[in-house]
Protein backbone atom coordinates (compact mmCIF):
# COMPACT_ATOMS: atom_id res chain seq x y z
CA UNK A 1 0.00 0.00 0.00
CA UNK A 2 2.86 2.25 0.68
CA UNK A 3 4.74 1.78 -2.39
CA UNK A 4 1.38 2.40 -4.51
CA UNK A 5 0.39 5.41 -2.54
CA UNK A 6 4.05 6.88 -3.39
CA UNK A 7 3.90 6.28 -7.05
CA UNK A 8 0.31 8.01 -7.26
CA UNK A 9 1.92 10.76 -5.48
CA UNK A 10 5.27 11.49 -7.73
CA UNK A 11 2.89 10.44 -11.27
CA UNK A 12 0.69 13.46 -9.35
CA UNK A 13 3.70 15.58 -8.70
CA UNK A 14 4.98 15.36 -12.16
CA UNK A 15 1.97 15.64 -13.63
CA UNK A 16 1.32 19.14 -11.61
CA UNK A 17 4.91 19.83 -13.03
CA UNK A 18 4.16 19.75 -16.08
CA UNK A 19 1.29 21.97 -16.15
CA UNK A 20 3.14 24.39 -14.02
CA UNK A 21 5.72 24.73 -17.11
CA UNK A 22 2.76 24.88 -19.61
CA UNK A 23 1.06 27.90 -17.50
CA UNK A 24 4.70 29.35 -17.54
CA UNK A 25 5.32 28.86 -21.40
CA UNK A 26 1.82 30.45 -22.13
CA UNK A 27 2.02 33.08 -19.76
CA UNK A 28 4.92 34.48 -21.42
CA UNK A 29 3.54 34.02 -24.60
CA UNK A 30 1.07 36.06 -23.47
CA UNK A 31 3.21 38.78 -22.25
CA UNK A 32 5.72 38.32 -25.68
CA UNK A 33 1.77 39.51 -27.35
CA UNK A 34 0.68 42.18 -25.42
CA UNK A 35 3.92 43.71 -26.05
CA UNK A 36 4.27 43.35 -29.65
CA UNK A 37 0.38 44.28 -30.15
CA UNK A 38 -1.33 45.48 -27.70
CA UNK A 39 -3.50 44.06 -25.04
CA UNK A 40 -7.13 43.63 -27.47
CA UNK A 41 -7.30 40.13 -28.70
CA UNK A 42 -9.48 41.36 -30.94
CA UNK A 43 -6.83 43.02 -32.60
CA UNK A 44 -4.15 40.98 -31.91
CA UNK A 45 -3.56 37.98 -33.82
CA UNK A 46 -0.54 37.14 -32.06
CA UNK A 47 -2.50 37.42 -28.31
CA UNK A 48 -5.60 35.43 -30.10
CA UNK A 49 -3.22 32.64 -30.65
CA UNK A 50 -1.38 32.30 -27.21
CA UNK A 51 -4.92 33.09 -25.34
CA UNK A 52 -6.12 29.97 -27.40
CA UNK A 53 -3.01 27.92 -26.68
CA UNK A 54 -3.40 29.01 -23.22
CA UNK A 55 -7.08 27.75 -22.82
CA UNK A 56 -5.50 24.59 -24.44
CA UNK A 57 -3.61 23.17 -21.49
CA UNK A 58 -6.42 24.18 -19.32
CA UNK A 59 -5.26 27.68 -17.76
CA UNK A 60 -7.59 29.13 -15.72
CA UNK A 61 -9.56 32.08 -17.32
CA UNK A 62 -8.45 34.29 -14.33
CA UNK A 63 -4.79 33.38 -14.99
CA UNK A 64 -5.23 34.27 -18.85
CA UNK A 65 -6.35 37.83 -17.44
CA UNK A 66 -4.11 38.09 -15.57
CA UNK A 67 -0.98 37.97 -17.20
CA UNK A 68 -2.53 40.24 -19.70
CA UNK A 69 -2.95 42.79 -16.99
CA UNK A 70 0.81 42.25 -16.04
CA UNK A 71 2.22 42.36 -19.49
CA UNK A 72 0.38 45.89 -19.81
CA UNK A 73 2.01 46.45 -16.59
CA UNK A 74 5.27 48.92 -17.44
CA UNK A 75 7.01 47.01 -14.59
CA UNK A 76 6.75 44.03 -15.79
CA UNK A 77 9.32 41.96 -16.83
CA UNK A 78 10.10 42.63 -20.50
CA UNK A 79 11.05 39.05 -22.32
CA UNK A 80 13.28 38.47 -25.21
CA UNK A 81 13.03 35.59 -27.71
CA UNK A 82 16.05 33.91 -28.67
CA UNK A 83 17.04 30.46 -29.65
CA UNK A 84 19.92 28.28 -28.93
CA UNK A 85 21.30 25.34 -31.04
CA UNK A 86 24.01 22.90 -31.06
CA UNK A 87 24.45 18.89 -31.02
CA UNK A 88 23.66 16.22 -28.50
CA UNK A 89 25.38 13.18 -27.92
CA UNK A 90 25.89 11.19 -31.05
CA UNK A 91 25.79 14.13 -33.13
CA UNK A 92 22.09 14.89 -32.54
CA UNK A 93 20.84 18.68 -33.62
CA UNK A 94 19.20 19.81 -30.69
CA UNK A 95 17.33 23.78 -31.07
CA UNK A 96 16.16 25.75 -28.02
CA UNK A 97 13.57 28.46 -28.35
CA UNK A 98 13.42 30.38 -25.09
CA UNK A 99 11.71 33.34 -23.79
CA UNK A 100 13.82 35.41 -21.63
CA UNK A 101 13.62 38.21 -19.14
CA UNK A 102 17.91 37.41 -18.63
CA UNK A 103 19.51 36.26 -21.66
CA UNK A 104 23.75 35.97 -19.93
CA UNK A 105 21.27 33.94 -17.24
CA UNK A 106 19.75 31.72 -20.17
CA UNK A 107 22.38 31.30 -22.42
CA UNK A 108 24.90 30.37 -19.75
CA UNK A 109 22.48 27.53 -18.29
CA UNK A 110 21.49 26.21 -22.13
CA UNK A 111 25.56 26.01 -22.53
CA UNK A 112 25.39 24.19 -19.23
CA UNK A 113 23.32 21.88 -20.39
CA UNK A 114 24.92 20.52 -23.25
CA UNK A 115 28.03 20.61 -21.98
CA UNK A 116 27.26 17.97 -18.81
CA UNK A 117 25.03 16.32 -21.39
CA UNK A 118 28.26 15.54 -23.54
CA UNK A 119 26.92 17.74 -26.09
CA UNK A 120 28.46 21.37 -27.26
CA UNK A 121 26.68 24.68 -27.87
CA UNK A 122 26.48 26.03 -31.51
CA UNK A 123 26.46 29.28 -32.89
CA UNK A 124 23.35 31.19 -34.16
CA UNK A 125 21.81 29.78 -37.16
CA UNK A 126 24.02 26.83 -37.73
CA UNK A 127 21.40 24.50 -37.77
CA UNK A 128 18.96 26.76 -40.00
CA UNK A 129 19.61 24.17 -42.61
CA UNK A 130 18.43 21.11 -40.50
CA UNK A 131 15.01 22.51 -39.86
CA UNK A 132 12.09 23.66 -41.54
CA UNK A 133 9.35 25.76 -39.61
CA UNK A 134 6.06 24.68 -40.53
CA UNK A 135 2.10 25.96 -39.00
CA UNK A 136 0.80 22.99 -37.01
CA UNK A 137 -2.41 23.61 -35.49
CA UNK A 138 -4.69 20.93 -33.63
CA UNK A 139 -8.60 20.42 -33.20
CA UNK A 140 -11.11 17.72 -31.92
CA UNK A 141 -11.65 15.33 -33.95
CA UNK A 142 -15.19 14.73 -32.99
CA UNK A 143 -17.98 16.24 -35.24
CA UNK A 144 -15.63 17.15 -38.03
CA UNK A 145 -15.72 15.21 -41.54
CA UNK A 146 -12.06 15.12 -41.82
CA UNK A 147 -12.31 14.80 -46.01
CA UNK A 148 -14.50 17.49 -46.20
CA UNK A 149 -12.00 19.75 -43.89
CA UNK A 150 -9.54 18.80 -46.14
CA UNK A 151 -11.51 20.54 -49.41
CA UNK A 152 -12.10 23.45 -47.06
CA UNK A 153 -8.75 24.04 -45.74
CA UNK A 154 -6.31 23.34 -49.09
CA UNK A 155 -6.73 26.61 -50.19
CA UNK A 156 -5.55 27.93 -47.24
CA UNK A 157 -2.19 26.21 -47.07
CA UNK A 158 -3.03 22.97 -45.67
CA UNK A 159 -0.06 20.63 -46.76
CA UNK A 160 -1.16 17.32 -44.42
CA UNK A 161 -4.16 16.59 -42.25
CA UNK A 162 -3.85 13.77 -39.83
CA UNK A 163 -6.04 12.34 -37.17
CA UNK A 164 -4.88 10.51 -34.66
CA UNK A 165 -5.99 9.64 -31.11
CA UNK A 166 -8.91 12.02 -31.91
CA UNK A 167 -7.00 14.40 -32.38
CA UNK A 168 -7.16 16.25 -36.12
CA UNK A 169 -3.42 17.55 -36.81
CA UNK A 170 -3.61 20.73 -39.91
CA UNK A 171 -0.16 21.27 -40.74
CA UNK A 172 0.93 24.07 -43.04
CA UNK A 173 4.25 26.17 -44.67
CA UNK A 174 5.88 29.20 -42.31
CA UNK A 175 3.98 31.98 -44.77
CA UNK A 176 0.33 30.55 -44.59
CA UNK A 177 0.09 30.00 -41.06
CA UNK A 178 -1.30 33.42 -40.40
CA UNK A 179 -3.70 32.74 -43.60
CA UNK A 180 -4.54 29.38 -41.61
CA UNK A 181 -4.99 31.05 -38.24
CA UNK A 182 -7.83 33.43 -39.76
CA UNK A 183 -9.19 30.90 -41.92
CA UNK A 184 -10.13 28.38 -38.84
CA UNK A 185 -11.27 31.55 -36.58
CA UNK A 186 -14.01 32.27 -39.25
CA UNK A 187 -15.29 29.29 -39.79
CA UNK A 188 -15.37 29.02 -36.00
CA UNK A 189 -13.77 25.96 -35.66
CA UNK A 190 -12.55 24.58 -32.45
CA UNK A 191 -8.30 24.68 -32.66
CA UNK A 192 -7.22 24.17 -29.32
CA UNK A 193 -3.25 24.36 -30.30
CA UNK A 194 -1.86 26.65 -33.30
CA UNK A 195 1.93 26.80 -33.22
CA UNK A 196 4.97 26.62 -35.30
CA UNK A 197 7.41 24.22 -34.99
CA UNK A 198 10.83 23.26 -36.22
CA UNK A 199 10.57 20.07 -38.40
CA UNK A 200 13.96 18.06 -39.00
CA UNK A 201 14.43 17.42 -42.43
CA UNK A 202 16.47 14.14 -41.70
CA UNK A 203 16.34 12.15 -38.42
CA UNK A 204 19.29 10.17 -36.53
CA UNK A 205 18.30 6.57 -35.80
CA UNK A 206 20.62 5.48 -32.40
CA UNK A 207 20.75 2.65 -30.23
CA UNK A 208 18.41 2.71 -26.62
CA UNK A 209 21.83 3.08 -24.61
CA UNK A 210 22.90 6.35 -27.06
CA UNK A 211 19.10 7.52 -27.04
CA UNK A 212 18.74 7.36 -23.47
CA UNK A 213 21.88 9.66 -23.48
CA UNK A 214 20.46 12.33 -25.72
CA UNK A 215 16.96 12.55 -24.24
CA UNK A 216 18.41 12.86 -20.44
CA UNK A 217 19.73 16.25 -22.01
CA UNK A 218 16.33 17.06 -23.68
CA UNK A 219 15.10 16.48 -20.41
CA UNK A 220 17.47 18.87 -18.99
CA UNK A 221 16.92 21.84 -21.62
CA UNK A 222 13.32 21.62 -21.13
CA UNK A 223 12.73 21.58 -17.95
CA UNK A 224 14.21 25.54 -17.62
CA UNK A 225 11.90 27.76 -16.99
CA UNK A 226 13.11 30.12 -20.15
CA UNK A 227 12.81 27.13 -22.28
CA UNK A 228 9.39 27.29 -24.31
CA UNK A 229 10.35 24.43 -26.97
CA UNK A 230 12.89 21.73 -27.63
CA UNK A 231 13.31 20.26 -31.05
CA UNK A 232 16.02 17.79 -32.39
CA UNK A 233 16.35 15.37 -35.05
CA UNK A 234 15.96 12.00 -33.17
CA UNK A 235 14.38 9.42 -35.60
Amino acid sequence: MGRAFEFRRARKEKRWDKMAKAFTKFGREIAIAVRQGGADPATNPRLRVAVQNAKGVNMPKDRIEAAIKRASSKDEKEFQEVAYEGYGPHGVAILAECATDNATRTVANIRMYFTRGGGTLGTSGSLDFMFERKGIFKLPAEGLEVEELELELIDYGAEDIAVEDGVVTVQTQFADFGAMQKAMEEKGLNVTSSELQRIPNSTVDLSEEQLDEVLNLIDRIEEDDDVQAVYHNLA
